[in-house]
């Protein structure tokens, strides 16, 4: 399998996916340093740069249409701790640029006679309640539709498929503690393919590690107690073991700096007995 990888940052997807044997056909990423990580670790792979640039390429056979698109787009755009402006930020509409070139892909490899391409795509939790929908419009243009998708109830939950003219699509917020990282990581992955295989075995199957962590070598005391009033996590134990959670701004002097714990509703205010 041959992937072309877009937002490449420093190319988390062909760490992931070295053991598998996938190839990459091409990376995009236009930030300095990430760029030098990736020219000093695969010199080998053309960075592509503007990924807005890639769909007229893949179109006049310029760049190859890979059988698998990845990328997260910038999450700033969506993310609880900015100023959500979701598609009316260039940065978010990255998210349908992501879709034009999933289209061109597919368009190119019909004519070669290939598979229709599989793309996945990751960004915040965020993405899935913005003001002007944001989510039911890359949903739409991934399955084909015309317009934009509204969600069932009035509000987008954490995991769902579509079927649409186009492709079948299927999402699924995932945390990383449950796959090996000693962190809380919340993000939204999407998976999209007009491929006759269903994809939604792909995000739907049953595997983790539930928050479990390996035994240190030597034994040790729990977290000290807190004294005063403080901030306190709703949910500091998975399968009755400590989660330390990931540090954040908020934690140092300036406590509740923008607002993350609570829109994300991790937190809640305690008094120590």
């Amino acid at each position: 399998m041959k992937y072309g990888s877009v937002c490449s940052g420093i190319e988390a997807a062909t760490v992931a996916w070295h053991e598998l044997g996938w190839q990459p056909a091409w990376f995009s990423e236009i930030e300095k340093f990430p760029s030098q990580v990736l020219a000093h670790h695969y010199p080998h792979v053309e960075n592509l740069g503007d990924m807005t640039f890639i769909a007229e390429k893949v179109k006049s056979y310029e760049v190859e249409a890979p059988d698998i698109l990845v990328g997260g787009t910038p999450c700033q755009a969506f993310s609880v701790a900015g100023l959500r402006n979701s598609l009316d930020d260039d940065r978010g509409q990255l998210s349908l640029e992501f879709v034009r070139l999933a289209n061109e892909i597919d368009s190119a490899r019909f004519i070669r006679g290939l598979e229709p391409v599989i793309a996945i795509w990751e960004n915040v939790p965020g993405v899935l309640n913005t003001k002007d929908n944001a989510f039911g419009c890359l949903l739409a243009g991934l399955a084909g539709e015309g317009c934009e998708l509204q969600p069932p109830g009035g509000r987008w939950k954490n995991a769902g498929c579509v079927f649409g003219p186009s492709r079948q699509v299927v999402w699924r917020v995932l945390d990383a503690q449950h796959f090996g990282l000693a962190q809380r990581r919340k993000r939204v992955f999407v998976i999209a393919s007009a491929r006759t295989e269903c994809i939604t075995e792909i995000l739907f199957e049953r595997q983790g590690v539930f928050g479990d962590i390996e035994k240190s070598q030597n034994k040790g005391e729990g977290s000290a107690s807190n004294s005063g009033i403080h901030t306190n996590r709703t949910s500091e134990t998975v399968s009755g073991k400590t989660i330390v959670p990931p540090l954040l701004a908020s934690h140092g002097q300036k406590k509740w700096l923008g607002n993350q714990e609570a829109f994300c509703g991790d937190y809640y205010i305690k008094h120590a007995i």
